[in-house]
Formats: structure tokens, C-alpha cells, sequence
């Protein structure tokens, strides 16, 4: 958001406590309460039941309805991801317990549809892409092609090659050695 967006923001979530005496946390709160998942049907409840102006009760269900879609946790953001895809998680798990190996320096950061890894930069990712396959991106320098290790193409521009995985035996010496050189080239 640009400054001047950001500040009218802020404002308003600052009006909003001077004119209802309420701040916009205990709004939202209120606004999850009711029972209404649907931004319209929010918007209507605050401004028949609670008075609220078209403006005030847009923000207010603006942040209702973020609050109860977005994950709070990182475990969350993973749960999410494997959500009906149950069988593809023991790969997830074997790859995160492998590239925490590697060192310290590894950070796993779980994003909405993937979970990145990276140490000074991204060198790799996991995102199960479908049902039946898990996804291993992966940042190696020059064009090293075989077999399974495929250019990434479409898949993610984040990453230069990409693993197709469908079970966990397919987590293999060759795959962790393909993720251990693109973190010591990260």
C-alpha cells in the first residue's frame, strides 16, 4: 500500500475507536460472533444492528473475514496445504527433517500454497501440487538436467529446476544431494 492508502487506514481504524468507543479488534470480534461468513451479510449486521456507517462496517468486515480465512501459525499454513492430501504429507515431513540437516542457517518459512526454503536466499521449496504429488523446487546453478531433476518451466519462476515426487521412497540420497548443493550455492 502506498503512504498516503496506509495512513487513511489508520485513521479511520482510529475514528472508528473514537466514535464507538471500541476498537477494530474488538469489532472484528464481534463481527465473527454473529455467525455471518459473507462480507455483505457482515456489512448489513453492523449497519442495522450496531448503526455503523457504509465505511466503517466495510472495514470491520474487511478484517473479519481476513481474521477467519488466514492460518495463524506455521503449522497452520502446512496443515492447510496437505488438507485432503493427508498420504503426501510423510514426504513433506522427510524432506523438512532432511534439509534441517544441512545447518543453523535453514530456514523453513511456510507460505499459503508451498513452504520455502531458504538460508541467505531461496534455495528450494516444497508444495504438493496435486492429490497425488509433492513438488520439490529447487535453485541450481547451470543446467543440470537428469532424469527425474527437471528444468522448472511453468511450475514456479522462484526455482530453476523442479523433482515430481508421488511417494516417500522417492526421497532419496539423490534428491537430498540436489537440495544440499543448491543451499551451499544459497
Amino acid at each position: 500500500m502506498t503512504d498516503k492508502v496506509e495512513a487513511a487506514a489508520q485513521t479511520m481504524i482510529e475514528n472508528l475507536q473514537k466514535n464507538t468507543g471500541k476498537s477494530l479488534a474488538e469489532w472484528v470480534k464481534i463481527a465473527r460472533a454473529s455467525g455471518f461468513e459473507k462480507h455483505g451479510q457482515i456489512v448489513k449486521f453492523l449497519k442495522t444492528e450496531h448503526g455503523f456507517t457504509h465505511g466503517f462496517a466495510n472495514l470491520v468486515a474487511i478484517k473479519a473475514r481476513e481474521t477467519a480465512a488466514s492460518p495463524k501459525t506455521d503449522d497452520d499454513l502446512v496443515d492447510n496445504q496437505y488438507s485432503g492430501k493427508e498420504a503426501l504429507r510423510p514426504i513433506y515431513e522427510a524432506l523438512i527433517d532432511a534439509v534441517s540437516q544441512f545447518g543453523d542457517d535453514v530456514v523453513i518459512s511456510p507460505k499459503k500454497a508451498y513452504v520455502s526454503l531458504r538460508r541467505s536466499k531461496q534455495f528450494g521449496l516444497v508444495q504438493p501440487s496435486t492429490k497425488t504429488r509433492v513438488d520439490v523446487g529447487i535453485n541450481l546453478d547451470g543446467d543440470v538436467v537428469n532424469g527425474r531433476l527437471e528444468k522448472s518451466g511453468s511450475f514456479n519462476s522462484m526455482v530453476s529446476h523442479r523433482v515430481r515426487l508421488t511417494s516417500l521412497d522417492e526421497v532419496n540420497d539423490a534428491l537430498i544431494g540436489w537440495l544440499r548443493q543448491a543451499y551451499e550455492q544459497a
